[in-house]
């Protein structure tokens, strides 16, 4: 059993009910089984003692006498149920093997994914209140509550004392989602497989959470395709949910199978979530259906620009291929570049950070370039040294962000993200730690090791940023009298090769090794719009330079090895000495 989906109706409100729900045998009867597959000798005490039947017909367990005796041990101890209860002589003297298969239960359960989702009647967003969403979050902690005490009462009624030390072990649920059917206006038929799915509209989540997909990196591209792939789609509208995210400044569905909850769940440190029920019935601007065709689907990373309807309708088929974060948050992203290129705007792969200087001097920098060259690991730079040169620092955004030109004719900058998800290899030794409380970690044990943290809030992200420094991240080459740690362009052609060259040496966060290049860094919409995108960018750059951007490259040698922290520092130290110029 890898996750548990528990419905607001399951909720029990004592121990007694808790141990005798449907909730828990599934998870008991996963247990016991786990305990056979590895040929535990757990497995053959239950067997023994009559706690667990198998039977000879089809191989079934039954554990009905191992509820009854936890029902018991609740609120009585070994020696008590010995004497009222025939058939329960064997607690006195086994209540030490009982009491660490209860302990093992318990660890078994916290290490299952687990997840309350609790659906509520659609009704007008003036009706929802502070109280509403205060009820929800006291529910979630109550049920933890319940599920410790449950534990507790059991250990203490085995082991006959008390507990001397109480660790408030996280235990209910990892997350839980306030979910609604909210009907928007669905244009045409080619949508209408969205219909009855499920928004969520509150998120409640208890970090650090840890999940472990069963993939650490991304493969491939996604392909421009030239009929809607969700017409004729079938979709069981009790299976799936959508995350209504605010991508920057445009609004995008995010429709994902059950299967695939905990990458869905991980969206809330990564994307605003919108609400309301006027901005959710209003068509938005991209769709996103991740996890279609089950589990044995072959998977597809497609998209479709809708022109009649306006929206841009992204694809992901399910399967194990799939169980990624970076392919949700990746054609997410593609969906919003697609759109931003259709509207003339200049979409980047890079990251954005505002930094002010104990000199007073301060200075907006974009860092651009694809995964693993350094722009979050450049970010960390800052921090690392922060005390020496740094007053204030202020990520606006760490992946994806877009350009535009205002009415003033100065190039301004908005994010897409309110988090960041960023590889726990590359961060500064314990800095993810000290972000543990609000982190979800995915496959820490892994190459890749990916972490979840939310760094800014949405409004920031949105606000529109004027550019003053603009540079292109580059991993590989080592830094010398010719190749400056910071290098600057006079002209928007001596920046256009780079930054079209794409080159980073690949570090192995998708199937990619060695050198290799990728159009503008950013193979997230503008490689397949690369005539259009092309164009945009020399006006960008044209007007970067007219307007007092400074435009070049910063070498942060992120791939050679000996410097994967010691080369963005340096850089940073460059940076900082032109931002005092």
């Amino acid at each position: 059993m890898r996750k548990v989906v528990i419905a607001g109706n399951e909720l029990c409100r004592t121990p007694v009910e808790l141990l005798m729900s449907p909730m828990f045998e599934r998870v008991l009867d996963s247990y016991v089984s786990s305990l056979t597959e590895r040929g535990s000798r757990e497995f053959d005490f239950l067997i023994e003692q009559g706690l667990a039947r198998l039977s000879s017909d089809d191989g079934t367990l039954d554990m009905t006498v191992m509820k009854e005796m936890l029902v018991a041990l609740v609120d009585s101890t070994p020696g008590e149920i010995a004497r009222g209860t025939e058939g329960f002589s064997f607690l006195l003297e086994h209540s030490t093997e009982i009491y660490y298969l209860v302990e093992n239960l318990y660890d078994y359960w916290r290490k299952v994914e687990r997840f309350l989702v609790f659906e509520e009647d659609y009704r007008s967003s003036k009706e929802k209140t502070r109280d509403y969403h205060d009820w929800f979050r006291r529910t979630t902690g109550d049920f933890e509550e319940l599920v410790r005490e449950t534990y507790r009462r059991l250990a203490n009624n085995l082991s006959g004392s008390l507990f001397k030390v109480y660790r408030q072990l996280p235990s209910g649920v990892g997350a839980g989602l306030l979910v609604e059917t909210i009907p928007w206006e669905i244009p045409g038929k080619s949508y209408a497989c969205l219909e009855g799915v499920r928004f969520i509209q509150l998120v409640i989540i208890e970090p650090p959470l840890i999940y472990y997909p069963r993939l650490n990196y991304r493969r491939g591209q996604f392909a421009p395709v030239n009929r809607n792939p969700l017409e004729g789609m079938d979709i069981n509208p009790e299976e799936w949910f959508c995350f209504p995210a605010r991508v920057g400044l445009l609004k995008c569905y995010i429709y994902f199978h059950s299967e695939y909850l905990p990458l869905g769940v991980s969206l809330s440190n990564l994307f605003e979530l919108a609400s309301g029920e006027d901005e959710l019935r209003e068509k938005p601007d991209c769709v996103l259906v991740f996890g279609a065709g089950g589990p044995s689907a072959n998977r597809t990373t497609e998209y479709f620009e809708d022109e009649e309807n306006d929206i841009v309708v992204g694809l992901v088929t399910g399967g194990e291929e799939i169980d990624y974060f970076g392919y949700l948050k990746k054609m997410t992203l593609t969906l919003h570049n697609i759109t931003m290129i259709n509207r003339g705007w200049f979409p980047i792969h890079g990251a954005m950070v505002n930094i002010s200087l104990k000199t007073g001097r301060s200075a907006n920098v974009v860092i651009v370039g694809d995964t693993g060259t350094g722009k979050s690991e450049s970010i960390e730079a800052f921090r690392s040294i922060a005390e020496e040169y740094i007053s204030d620092m202020e990520v606006i955004f760490d992946d994806m962000g877009v350009l535009r030109i205002c009415e003033d004719g100065r190039i301004r900058a908005y994010g897409t993200e309110i988090g960041a998800f960023v590889r726990l290899d590359d961060l500064a030794p314990g800095y993810a730690y000290s972000e543990v409380d609000r982190s979800i970690f995915m496959n820490p044990q892994l190459t890749n090791a990916r972490v979840v943290i939310p760094i800014t809030m949405y409004d920031r992200v949105v606000r529109g940023h004027q550019v003053d420094l603009f540079l292109y991240a580059n991993n590989y080459e080592e830094v010398d009298e010719e190749h400056p740690a910071v290098e600057l362009f006079e002209t928007a052609y001596d920046a256009l090769p780079v930054f079209e060259s794409g080159a980073r040496l690949a570090k192995g966060t998708t199937d990619e090794r060695g050198l290799v290049h990728s159009y503008f860094a950013n193979p997230f919409g503008a490689v397949q719009k690369k005539k259009a995108h092309r164009e945009i960018s020399v006006r960008y750059f044209e007007r970067m330079l007219e307007s007092g951007t400074r435009l070049g490259q910063m070498r942060t040698r992120l791939g050679v090895e000996g410097y994967e922290f010691k080369g963005p520092q340096e850089a940073a130290r460059v940076i900082f000495e032109l931002i005092n110029t």
